[in-house]
């Protein structure tokens, strides 16, 4: 296996793992704006509880992808910037307010009304930074990023702005929605809550199963390529197979109310939706021009990049795992007094 593999790989399985944490932090943002009923802000209250001791430490996965991009595959980088600049600036603008936005909610008191504007630019952020990463993945799948001369032959717009691109930002958006909700039931002891979010991870599951036959379909039109990879491709028949099993599994456990194992299952579902669409994206990088091999750099840069990566990987994980155990416990004990104070 070349360097060149064995790097996008990486990149990959740091998507992958962005998806989960990440990718479950917008999906709070969402269910922020979208709280209702008797008990919407004790809804809040549990969200901002569960992503707030480690929400900021789940960009590293992002910041991993675009340095080996960058580093390892210049020319796709490059390609990927020129055609798809403007929801890339939508993406990290989304980002920026959304971290700004959250910390001055927090520590404002001085207004109830300052807060509320805060909260609303956090949970609206949280909800497009997701839509637009969707779409930045349906664009380089769909054979639209072309560049000549350092000039997007497309242009800023037709790029991304057509049906396959949007309807893969709703997916990501309903897949991180449904993700956030799965693992918000087992953030609190409160039955009443653990229901509300149930009802949104079932709701939301729905939605991402519908967003997700709507792409395959469009995509017989907008991204043939990447469909015929999904469908011909026995190996990816494979973990489509395992993401439907894990998807019966996580609305099983939601339906009866086991939400260890519907997080879980919704957390597999996700990963293999994502893998999936990486092996089928194979050999390609950006679709229709850009391989793995023809994009990436001379062969002693990604030599050094994955040690790199290795040696990171040895003080990385084990802090972040550190960090969970830490943090998320502590914060577990102050919601289970939180609730009983609440009962």
């Amino acid at each position: 296996m070349s360097a060149a593999v064995i790097l996008a790989g990486v990149l990959l399985a740091a998507l992958v793992i962005y998806s989960l944490l990440g990718g479950a932090d917008y999906g709070a943002g969402f269910w922020d704006l979208m709280c209702s009923g008797p008990r919407r802000q004790d809804q809040r209250d549990l969200i901002a509880r569960a992503i707030q001791p480690v929400w900021e430490t789940n960009h590293i996965w992002l910041i991993l992808v675009v340095v080996l991009t960058f580093s390892g595959f210049p020319i796709a980088f490059s390609w990927i910037s020129l055609s798809l600049a403007v929801p890339i600036f939508l993406i990290l603008l989304g980002v920026v307010l959304r971290g700004s936005s959250y910390v001055f909610r927090a520590y404002f008191t001085g207004s109830v009304r300052t807060q509320l504007y805060w909260g609303k630019v956090f949970s609206v952020s949280s909800s497009i930074t997701p839509l637009f990463l969707g779409i930045v993945i349906g664009a380089i799948s769909s054979g639209g990023v072309l560049v000549k001369d350092g000039v997007s032959e497309n242009g800023f717009l037709r790029t991304w702005f057509h049906p396959f691109p949007l309807v893969v930002g709703m997916l990501s958006l309903s897949l991180f929605a449904y993700l956030s909700a799965c693992y918000l039931t087992i953030e609190t002891n409160d039955a009443a809550l653990q229901n509300d979010f149930r009802k949104r991870a079932l709701i939301s599951g729905f939605v991402s199963i519908v967003a997700a036959t709507l792409t395959y379909v469009i995509a017989g039109d907008s991204a043939k390529p990447i469909r015929d990879g999904l469908s011909r491709v026995p190996y990816v028949w494979m973990i489509e197979l395992g993401a439907a099993i894990a998807a019966l599994v996580a609305f099983q456990a939601l339906w009866s109310r086991s939400y260890l194992r519907a997080r879980i299952a919704a957390a597999t579902q996700v990963a293999l939706i994502v893998s999936g669409w990486g092996v089928a994206q194979y050999p390609y990088l950006v679709r229709p021009e850009l391989t793995i091999v023809n994009s990436a750099a001379p062969s002693n840069i990604l030599s050094d990049l994955e040690i790199a990566v290795a040696v990171g990987a040895v003080v990385l994980i084990p802090s972040l795992i550190l960090l969970l155990l830490v943090f998320k416990t502590h914060r577990k004990s102050i919601s289970a007094i939180a609730d009983t104070t609440l009962v």
